[in-house]
């Protein structure tokens, strides 16, 4: 299936957009359309006939719309920049020169038709019996004016309405063509009055005029759709902020000479030179030098990361200390500035099922519109005011122009927009409306373990030999079977025995045959012996006996690390263990989800004893352990199948399967690819703590649309009627003025509503008090079919941090020698270091006095003082 964007041209309120839609919809080779109101676009998944297209716009046409297909270079991000730039800004010059003409004619149209009764001084040649005819007659000149500026309204309205699909337009239209009308036959009677001399007559006939009606229905809905216009261009920032952090000009290296060019002209292999406060051109790799890199444009994340050979950056982020020489790697549409803002564009171009009630109110809300006004004209003139065909005419004209189906239409994309740009700020990147509102149900939130909840980047903790095997032995197996996985555990094991045996990249054994065992581990032929590293159960499949180490190994996965086995030829070598770090976000989250009443599963292929450790640790409601990657997928099913609405975080290909299942799929930034394009919302920052925000995003964003969806509903439930005169027994009424002027501002309530989301922030993940999951919850192995009822006491962790004045430090090798020397001392969980401030910031996970972090940078070789 294809998908296209077409730019429609003539909509105006959701009743256009539904009847677009309902046009493209029933073109034969059409799957799905899309309208966007707020971005006049339409999204449409079709066959791939070329000929689908013309027919696309041929039927739109029909409906009396224009939908031209964009082409395909427009969906650059610097095109998507320029459509939501252009258009907004378009929209607003368009409506403010509109506004102010009309104005021009419809201020002194007001003051003369109205100046005399509220007892202003009016010129002696309009006022009086003896001006009267002047006075009508200079109605009618300053009337046709803004007519005339303001025609699109009847163009629009009435082909809409030839094409049997009344818009708003055609509301406008209507109201104010008919007061227009109904004042020029009131003219031509005043005037034959006055030529039979009935001077009586003709000042009744006056009272027939509503010129003033015609012209300021028009002036004031103008004014409220010159504020809607700028309200709604304040929505479209994300995009616009996104693609002014692109730098517009690189520092290219040519033959040794460095020249300052285009970052358009950029090409990939392009060597490039960034120093400090320099913004970085395109994405690339470092191949010389160091620095240290603000990645919070891209990430959210605002402390800034070290940069060192072999480090990839991005572009648009901005190198704060240092100096590096870069490859391009990624230029132009390719980078990852560019794939986010075209995310970000794609998902507000989505519509959320919550939408699909709006449109089915806007395909019949017009025409109710009409009937009802008929219906009041009817009743006023045949019954509660017979034959006063001015008062019918009025209260028929206010029930036209109070009616706002365009409110109902901003409510849902205004929201989506602003929910969506604000997410992407926050280093959160929604690919749908469907995805928001779907995080927004969810009940369940399975979260894989390595890389999601822990850092994925295990280091080896401890050596068991058996029998006469020696550690070297042991090392050198294990480092030629392990250099052949990419699985974290595996790169601990390679990085651990390159140090210990002084190896590079290559070890002495010949590995062949070389087979990686899903949820097991690895086999391989090492010359004519079979070698065999892996699990507990990979060793039970391969007849291994693992009795002399098997307590001790127990012991280890008793402590959060995960024991592998190694065997040759069927005999046991011993057991390598490797812990995976636990990041320091990760219990809050999980206590954050529990206060919005998400139950938290952990999801994992590591061993029981290991997994209820960490799910002790972290306070989850639930461990899953032993899964198989092929088996992750079944047990989100088995949830959904029990009523659950299902979140699915992960980060690696094992994951994919189960993220595509979930009701919605949450990816880790610095996961897979394919992971990543599996999800329906990516977490660039790698933050289990965005798991949580990201779900408060959703709660935000659907609240406030539901809050525009009950005023423009409730809008048009109080006003149609008080324009009706349902009320006017009681003395109430409502001039077709103010009706126009509360139809036009009922919409820029609504975008304002919806700007209001952006004072959203997240939830501080430090006020949320972390406690053992045995207070509140048990932690149960499914698998298993076990309930763990041991009670653990967990203290209440708290993070701290202290800052230092360091002195001494001139490049980034003496910031990465007291950052080393700083994160050494136990209880420091990191240390970001400035050369430009001259200080460090330290974490504390437990209490550290500060003579031992002073102690640490002097020895070192610095100088440091507690700030």
């Amino acid at each position: 299936m294809n998908q296209k964007v077409f730019d429609v041209q003539g909509m105006t309120c959701a009743s256009c957009s539904a009847h677009v839609e309902k046009a493209a919809n029933s073109v034969s080779g059409v799957s799905e359309a899309r309208v966007n109101l707020l971005k006049n676009s339409m999204e449409v998944d079709y066959d791939g006939n070329p000929d689908t297209l013309k027919q696309i716009s041929d039927a739109v046409s029909k409906a009396g719309y224009e939908a031209t297909p964009r082409s395909d270079k427009k969906d650059s991000a610097a095109a998507i920049k320029a459509d939501a730039t252009d258009a907004s800004e378009r929209a607003v010059k368009q409506k403010r020169v509109e506004l102010i003409s009309s104005m021009a004619f419809a201020i002194p149209l007001f003051y003369l038709a109205m100046g005399e009764m509220m007892g202003a001084p009016v010129p002696p040649a309009v006022s009086g019996m003896n001006g009267m005819m002047n006075l009508a007659l200079t109605e009618l000149l300053l009337c046709i004016p803004i007519l005339f500026i303001c025609r699109h309204y009847f163009i629009g309205g009435f082909r809409s309405l030839l094409h049997g699909a009344p818009n708003m337009d055609s509301l406008i239209a209507l109201g104010s063509a008919a007061s227009f009308a109904y004042s020029v036959v009131s003219l031509y009677q005043m005037a034959n009055a006055f030529v039979a001399g009935d001077v009586t007559a003709a000042h009744h006939a006056m009272h027939g005029m509503y010129f003033e009606s015609a012209g300021l229905i028009l002036a004031l809905i103008t004014l409220g759709k010159f504020f809607e216009a700028r309200a709604k261009g304040h929505t479209t920032g994300a995009i616009n902020a996104l693609m002014n952090l692109a730098p517009k000009t690189a520092i290219l290296v040519k033959d040794g000479v460095e020249q300052e060019v285009p970052a358009e002209t950029v090409v990939v292999g392009d060597m490039l030179v960034v120093r400090a406060g320099q913004s970085i051109p395109v994405d690339g790799q470092v191949i010389e030098g160091e620095g240290s890199v603000d990645e919070s444009a891209i990430t959210g994340e605002p402390v800034p990361v070290s940069k060192t050979v072999g480090d990839f950056v991005t572009g648009a982020t901005v190198s704060t200390g240092g100096w590096f020489k870069m490859r391009a790697t990624a230029v132009g549409d390719d980078t990852t500035l560019a794939g986010i803002i075209r995310l970000v564009d794609e998902a507000t171009s989505s519509k959320a099922p919550i939408e699909r009630l709006a449109d089915s109110i806007a395909g019949v809300f017009v025409p109710v519109v009409i009937g009802i006004a008929l219906v009041t004209f009817v009743a006023w003139f045949g019954f509660v005011a017979p034959g006063d065909f001015a008062v019918a005419l009025s209260h028929a004209v206010s029930v036209l122009v109070i009616s706002c189906p365009c409110a109902l239409g901003l409510a849902t994309p205004t929201a989506i927009m602003v929910g969506t740009g604000l997410g992407a700020s926050n280093g959160i990147l929604v690919k749908s409306a469907e995805a928001l509102e779907g995080a927004v149900r969810a009940t369940v939130v399975v979260l894989d373990k390595t890389g999601t909840l822990t850092e994925g980047k295990p280091s080896v903790t401890d050596v068991l030999c058996a029998g006469s095997v020696s550690k070297d032995q042991l090392l050198e197996y294990a480092y030629a079977l392990e250099q052949k996985s990419e699985h974290p555990l595996a790169q601990a094991i390679v990085t651990y025995a390159q140090e210990k045996l002084g190896k590079s990249e290559a070890g002495s054994l010949d590995v062949q045959e070389f087979s990686q065992v899903a949820g097991g581990g690895l086999t391989a032929k090492v010359g004519e012996k079979h070698l065999v590293a892996g699990n507990a159960r990979l060793m039970e499949q391969e007849d291994i006996n693992t009795q002399e180490l098997i307590s001790q190994a127990q012991q280890l996965a008793e402590q959060a690390k995960t024991p592998l086995y190694f065997a040759l030829e069927g005999k046991l070598l011993g057991v390598i263990a490797v812990a995976d770090k636990v990041k320091q976000t990760s219990a809050s989250t999980i206590d954050r989800l529990r206060a919005m009443g998400v139950k938290s599963v952990m999801l994992t292929g590591d061993q029981a004893t290991t997994a209820n450790v960490i799910g002790k640790e972290l306070g989850v409601d639930q461990v899953i352990s032993d899964v198989l990657p092929s088996q992750k997928e079944s047990y989100i099913r088995q949830f959904q199948d029990a009523g659950e609405n299902v979140v699915m975080v992960g980060d690696g290909i094992n994951d994919a399967p189960a993220l595509a299942r979930a009701n919605v799929g949450i990816a880790i930034g610095a996961g897979t690819d394919v992971a990543i394009e599996s999800a329906d919302i990516v977490l660039m920052k790698s933050d289990p703590a965005d798991v949580a925000t990201s779900i408060e995003l959703s709660r935000a964003t659907m609240t406030n649309i539901k809050e525009n969806l009950f005023w423009a509903l409730f809008y048009n439930t109080i006003c149609i009627p008080v324009a009706m005169g349902l009320l006017y027994p009681f003395g109430i009424s409502l001039n077709p003025m103010i009706g126009a002027a509360a139809m036009g501002f009922s919409s820029v309530f609504v975008v304002c509503n919806a700007l209001r989301l952006r004072t959203w922030k997240p939830k501080n993940a430090s006020s949320v008090t972390h406690q053992d999951a045995h207070d509140t919850k048990a932690v149960i192995d499914v698998q298993s079919k076990s309930t763990n009822d041991t009670s653990v006491s967990q203290k209440e962790e708290s993070y701290m941090k202290k800052k230092l004045n360091v002195e001494g430090m001139s490049c980034q090798h003496c910031v990465a020698h007291v950052t080393h020397a700083l994160e050494a001392v136990e209880g420091v969980s990191k240390a970001t270091v400035s050369l430009d401030e001259k200080s460090a910031v330290v974490e504390l996970s437990s209490d550290v006095p500060d003579s031992a972090l002073v102690d640490a940078v002097v020895q070192a070789g610095y100088e440091a003082t507690i700030a």
